[in-house]
């Protein structure tokens, strides 16, 4: 499968490149000409810890700077300024929330930091969020000398970030985390540049980039699951997620809800049939909510797990009016692909490995229903030189399997979307992820979700999550 285009603008079809940061660089963001676009400028207010705001300040003087790589030389292309990019500024807004000296001291000696950290960082987000009318996305500092208190201890999967995230969610706050090691002192400020501004870009409400040559009649779904416990309460609950995208990979909301009717084998959750009629139904709901209406002609939903049939079923309950394809995203195949070039005399006897792995979008089919994809590998198209980009730098990469439990046709669709859905993920500034969004964002979700004490019956936003 050839490398996908990306597309810059809602109406000019040539504004197009496979390169995420180029197409940036050329044409600016997508949504810089539509009627939502993002007020500018971008506001940020701060929570830092003591003495932190003038690191902060000095990121965001950045911004205004044109920065080289010193990494990836082959995929990054120089930041030229985050005004020149997309079109406008980002600005560190008048709400600071400055924690006290001492608190250094009490992370550095408390029992257990993680928890202090939690509570204050609860404190600070609510007292950030009685000024949201003057800010657009929060940024929280969190220094290395925080660390001990970044995860809980053994036994415990308390993640500090995971949490913030959840709080903020709930608050309706976009967040960006600031670490020393990834953001304020990593060596390539030209990363970071490229990292933070699609990140700022993409939470203040932005559309970086969609799909190009994409099926508008065509809607995903990703499903996902979560183990959530409540406090209070020693049982446990199965939280499900499902996201919903266009075609273009774009539109990104999710709903999720508590569910009873579900049985677990191997810590994975099933479905009953009811309930995945209703949680397909919420989501075509969702759909249709964006879309006058209308239903999609062809729905696709993405699982990591395999579809019992009364999974299967309850799909076909909700999707009546719509063609149903359903595939299982695996990532632990057990397959690996070396490309070996042809010998380079000819009748000179067997051929030898290549420098380069395989192409990033073969594909192998194994049998009527399962495949294996190659997202990752070597993505000439990408490439500054035009020869070779192999984003991992090295190792051999592994493919997904893809499994179809509902569905028809040959494979070049559903390899094509795949490959192209793992292209949209606006929080990094990569060519590609392994997974495709549906699925990426569904771990990240379950993730999260185990955090919040509590759901709502409303839909998120995912750039709350990001």
């Amino acid at each position: 499968m050839a490398e996908r285009d990306l597309l810059f603008h809602p109406d000019r079809k040539e504004d197009r490149h496979p390169h995420p940061l180029v197409g940036l660089t050329y044409y600016g963001p997508y949504s810089r000409s539509t009627v939502s676009s993002v007020i500018d400028p971008i506001r940020v207010a701060v929570i830092t810890p003591f003495g932190g705001l003038k690191d902060v300040d000095r990121l965001f003087g950045e911004f205004s700077q044109k920065h080289w790589p010193r990494e990836r030389k082959n995929y990054l292309p120089e930041f030229q300024g985050f005004s020149r990019i997309f079109g406008l500024n980002v600005v560190r807004a008048g709400v600071v929330f400055e924690f006290p000296r001492e608190l250094d001291d009490q992370v550095a000696g408390a029992d257990a930091p993680h928890v202090l950290l939690a509570q204050e960082l609860t404190r600070a987000l609510s007292a950030v969020g009685g000024k949201r009318n003057e800010f657009d996305v929060v940024a929280i500092y969190l220094p290395n000398r925080w660390e001990r208190g970044f995860f809980g201890p053994e036994g415990d999967e308390f993640d500090l970030h995971d949490y913030i995230k959840a709080v903020a969610a709930v608050r309706g706050v976009p967040t960006q985390v600031l670490n020393d090691d990834s953001a304020l002192a990593y060596p390539c400020r030209c990363s970071v540049m490229w990292r933070l501004g699609i990140a700022f870009y993409t939470k203040a409400g932005g559309i970086p980039w969609k799909l190009a040559d994409t099926d508008p009649e065509t809607a995903y779904i990703g499903l996902s699951y979560a183990m959530r416990q409540v406090e209070s309460d020693r049982r446990r609950y199965i939280t499900c997620c499902s996201q919903v995208f266009d075609a273009d990979g774009s539109g990104v909301e999710f709903v999720a809800y508590d569910t009873a009717d579900v049985h677990v084998e191997r810590d994975n959750p099933f479905l009953g049939r009811a309930d995945m009629r209703r949680v397909v139904a919420r989501s075509l709901a969702l759909y249709q909510r964006r879309h006058t209406g209308r239903t999609p002609n062809k729905v696709v939903i993405h699982k990591s797990t395999e579809f019992k049939p009364e999974e299967v079923d309850g799909c076909f309950d909700a999707l009546r009016a719509s063609e149903v394809e359903l595939t299982q995203v695996q990532q632990d195949a057990g397959w690996r692909g070396v490309l070996i070039d042809p010998p380079k005399v000819r009748g000179a006897g067997k051929g030898a490995p290549a420098a380069y792995p395989c192409e990033r979008g073969t594909f192998l089919p194994l049998d009527g229903r399962t495949v294996l994809l190659w997202t990752q590998g070597n993505a000439p198209r990408a490439a500054l030189d035009g020869k070779n980009f192999y984003k991992e730098g090295k190792g051999i990469p592994e493919p997904l399997q893809l499994k179809r439990f509902a569905g028809h046709g040959s494979w070049d669709g559903p390899c094509d979307s795949v490959l192209g859905l793992s292209k949209m993920n606006w929080n990094n500034d990569a060519l590609y992820d392994r997974l495709p969004v549906t699925m990426a964002y569904a771990q990240v979700l379950a993730r999260v979700i185990k955090r919040m004490p509590s759901l709502l019956s409303s839909t998120y936003q995912f750039r709350f999550f990001m």
